[in-house]
């Protein structure tokens, strides 16, 4: 089993909390990840638009599956999100990770979340620490 798919494995054992938010793993390869998310009442906030949480949520499953794609434990050490438009109910949200560097030791990716439309939702950058472990 290759590290993609013992990454894939463990987010969709483990994480529990990506499951319940109702994110699906579209796409995983070695440094890159795309998952989406179907907006629904259980993700608005208070003024019915999509929580920061919630797009936060499919950004950093994004993050996860890219970071811990080449079967090596990675560890979020950080992560900056610019919210950049509101979506709503029903709204499908795309989020894609991408490997900027990758050393022994850390990695550094790039997410951006889309809407249905195509429009950017967020950007976000984030940093893990990468552990001698294995997946």
């Amino acid at each position: 089993m290759d590290g993609v798919e013992r990454a894939v494995r463990r987010i969709t054992g483990n994480d529990r909390f990506a499951r319940m938010a109702g994110v699906k793993i579209e796409e995983v390869r070695p440094g890159y990840a795309r998952v989406s998310m179907k907006v629904e009442e259980k993700h608005l906030n208070s003024v019915d638009i999509t929580h920061g949480g919630a797009v936060f949520t499919v950004a950093d499953t994004a993050f996860a599956l890219a970071s811990n794609s080449h079967g090596q434990v990675a560890l979020a050490l950080n992560m900056s999100i610019n919210f950049l438009k509101a979506t709503g109910l029903d709204s499908t949200l795309t989020a894609e990770a991408t490997e900027d560097k990758l050393t022994n030791r850390t990695g550094l990716y790039r997410i951006t979340v889309k809407d249905e439309t195509g429009d950017l939702v967020s950007v976000a950058e984030g940093l893990v620490y990468r552990k001698k472990d294995k997946i």
